[in-house]
């Protein structure tokens, strides 16, 4: 927008709304906002340039560099995205005093002059906590709504109550009465419900309500479980909480960890891609259970209902633990390690002395190099005492002689290598599913019937319900070629250092002059400079943690042993937990309490949503009576919409033509068939199963052959979840 040629305004669907006495004084205010993003685009372009180009240091240096570097990213980004559109609305105080206009980020202009309230601070919060319960400090507070960079509509709320008791149409203003209030029936929340869907998940920053925004302001200790039904807005909320911590709680911050947000399927999280980067948060780690370990792009879904319990439990998990364990016992036999100068005697006592030099918590493959290196040393100090001093003309033999004479030991080196193998995750699982004893010796409650039923003859052939044992497996475990890159390095670094060594040897013995310059090669601090020996670590999984906080959405569908993915992420035990008890395809008969507890979670506050924004009051009263059929207790929640579109029932043979008339009626919106696989997806129609659809909505909802999802809790919940993806219209389909 050219601030001075282009109104912010374009109000022609609400004339009334456009007297210069309502929106003058904002319209002076959002050309000076305009002029000030262009400034700080500018600005922070020049800085980003500077901070990308400065000397990358190291330690400290190194990670303010790239933290403000990340800072400055993130701000450009929420600047190019928006312009004046930037401001979400504004505030009045009860005293009269100055309008406060609230924006996704804060912005000055030159002069130093606050423009906009960034959301995430407390100054910001009565925009979207206040109440006529409690107007926290406000007598009004307007809200706009944008698009396409300009103002559609704006909504007035008045805190000031007449002596009759009604709304006081009062004027407020920067300096007197310079900006009236129009009032509406509609409040900005529901309205911007009926505008339609895209794609991608709007934020929804203009017009969350004060329960939503008491959510998002939550402390971040503990596990808070945000519990709503359909429509109640708990994912937009979770994904404004992390923005909000991340901004404002030290212990959330990037260099602590950050957030990782978990969400049920991929186009879950294509949906959502939109929302924290327009709230000014890049870089934040998103995924599904099944992307955190390699297997489970490929992993299908277990088809066996009892071998998906049996590993569901969190104590599959801990057989883990043991079954690496095996592979962890010193040797019951001693054994003599020959060398050029004597042969030394290697008994069990060492071989256990070797073992304990384990750091705790240390990974196998990793620890392996800390047992090689502690018997290596147990073998030097016992040979240094088999050969004594002077063991040769040239006088005592120095250790590297002496471990070189160990290395080299191929019956030493093989013995080590059986007796403290480098592990595979998928191995160790693989032998988990398909030896029979080894299952029993790691998982000793299992009975012999559970034992054979958790047996497959194809190792590898990976489920989503292996997905949590081979996650735990490659923890436990770490890296196994991770010590073999280290070993490399270490050698090519000790070639380099001979080589310049001999280098040295060369310069020093050509050296006439005076002083014996040279001779300062020979010092280790400059050998030290001369020689890189840094062992630079591998990228690191991404998704590997740990994370300062987690938030985790359609929580109520994680088995027990699924949470041990997620916790062993986040020791802060610092999570956002979002779900619908009543939505849970396997049933949810416990509080979350006593679910989180058993993953360890043990500070565990739940806030309820029970408002139902987005589903209209005709799809809800259906979806209802779907749900409670098999879950007569479930939380539905109150829906505040109407569409006065009744839900539609007619036959799978009109499916094409309901939906060509649909998308010939609307220029914008998104439609989603459900349940019918022949089904394809075209531009902005999609064609999901009923778990795919979870989290997602539509404009319209085509949903076909319901029945078909059975009569059991999982086809009710199946039938209730996609009845509610739709915000406009549901179309209920059946064959003749």
């Amino acid at each position: 927008m050219n601030p001075s040629t282009t109104s912010a305004f374009d109000l022609s669907g609400h004339p009334a709304k456009s007297d210069p006495a309502l929106i003058a004084a904002d319209e002076q205010h959002l050309v000076r906002v305009a002029d000030a993003v262009a400034q700080a685009v500018a600005d922070v372009s020049d800085r980003l340039e500077a901070a990308r180009h400065a000397p990358a240091g190291s330690g400290q240096a190194a990670l303010d560099r790239d933290q403000e570097v990340h800072r400055l990213t993130a701000r450009l980004g929420v600047l190019r995205r928006f312009g004046p559109d930037l401001c979400l609305g504004r505030m009045v105080g009860a005293d009269g005093s100055d309008l406060v206009y609230v924006g996704r980020v804060g912005l000055t202009d030159r002069a130093g002059r606050r423009l906009l309230v960034d959301w995430r601070t407390p100054a910001a919060e009565p925009f979207f906590a206040a109440s006529h319960a409690d107007p926290m400090g406000l007598s009004s507070r307007r809200r706009y709504r944008w698009t396409r960079g300009r103002i559609s509509d704006f909504w007035d709320e008045s805190f000031v109550v007449d002596l009759d008791g009604s709304d006081g149409d009062r004027h407020h203003g920067a300096a007197g009465p310079a900006a009236h209030l129009a009032l509406d029936d509609q409040s900005a929340f529901i309205a911007s419900l009926a505008e339609s869907r895209s794609p991608r998940m709007r934020d929804v920053l203009g017009t969350i309500a004060a329960d939503q925004d008491a959510i998002v302001r939550a402390g971040s200790a503990g596990a808070l479980v945000v519990d709503g039904g359909p429509g109640t807005g708990k994912t937009v909320v979770a994904l404004h909480r992390a923005a909000y911590l991340l901004h404002s709680d030290p212990r959330v911050a990037r260099h602590r960890g950050g957030v990782l947000v978990v969400g049920p399927s991929r186009p879950y999280l294509d949906y959502v891609a939109d929302v924290l980067p327009s709230l000014g948060e890049e870089g934040v780690q998103t995924c599904t259970v099944r992307d955190l370990v390699p297997e489970g792009a490929a992993a299908a879904v277990e088809d066996d209902p009892e071998v998906a319990r049996l590993l569901a439990d969190a104590r599959m998990v801990g057989a883990v633990e043991p079954a690496v364990g095996l592979y962890e016992k010193p040797p019951s036999e001693g054994m003599e390690v020959e060398t050029p100068y004597a042969d030394v005697w290697l008994s069990t006592a060492d071989w256990a002395e070797a073992y304990e030099a384990v750091e705790p918590g240390t990974p196998h493959n990793e620890a392996r190099d800390q047992v090689w290196e502690a018997l290596l040393s147990i073998l030097v100090d016992t040979l240094r005492d088999e050969v004594g001093d002077g063991a040769d003309d040239e006088g005592e033999l120095s250790s590297d002689e002496l471990r070189r004479a160990q290395v080299g030991n191929r019956d030493l080196v093989r013995t080590f290598s059986r007796a403290w193998p480098l592990l595979e995750a998928t191995d160790l699982v693989g032998d988990l599913r398909t030896v029979p004893a080894y299952l029993r010796m790691c998982a000793p409650w299992l009975g012999p019937d559970e034992v054979r039923a958790l047996q497959r003859e194809d190792p590898t052939a990976w489920t989503v319900s292996d997905l949590p044992l081979l996650d735990a497996a490659r923890r436990r475990l770490g890296d196994p070629d991770a010590a073999r890159r280290r070993r490399r390095r270490e050698a090519a670094v000790a070639a380099e250092r001979a080589r310049r060594s001999d280098v040295v040897d060369d310069l020093v013995a050509a050296d006439d002059s005076e002083m014996l310059v040279m001779s300062m090669l020979r010092g280790q601090d400059l050998q030290d400079a001369l020689v890189d020996d840094e062992v630079r670590p591998v990228d690191p999984d991404l998704l590997a943690g740990p994370f300062a906080h987690v938030v985790v959405d359609e929580a109520q569908e994680l088995t027990d042993a699924e949470w041990q993915m997620l916790v062993a992420r986040c020791p802060s035990r610092s999570l956002t937990v979002v779900g619908d008890r009543a939505q849970a395809r396997q049933g949810f008969s416990e509080t979350w309490q006593e679910r989180l507890a058993r993953a360890g979670l043990d500070r565990v506050e739940v806030a309820s949503l029970s408002i139902n924004y987005r589903t209209p009051t005709e799809v809800m009263a259906e979806a209802e009576r779907a749900i409670r059929a098999a879950v007569p207790d479930a939380n539905v929640p109150t829906s505040v919409r109407s569409t006065g579109v009744p839900v539609q029932h007619a036959s799978t043979a009109d499916r094409d033509r309901i939906l060509d008339a649909w998308l010939a009626e609307h220029a914008e919106g998104t439609a989603c068939v459900v349940g019918d696989p022949t089904a394809a997806a075209r531009p902005r129609v999609a064609s999901l199963t009923p778990a795919e659809a979870k989290g997602l909505e539509f404009d319209l909802v085509v949903l076909v052959d319901p029945g078909a999802f059975g009569t059991d809790v999982q086809g009710a919940v199946d039938r209730y979840v996609a009845m509610t993806r739709a915000t406009q219209r549901l179309v209920v389909l059946r064959s003749a």
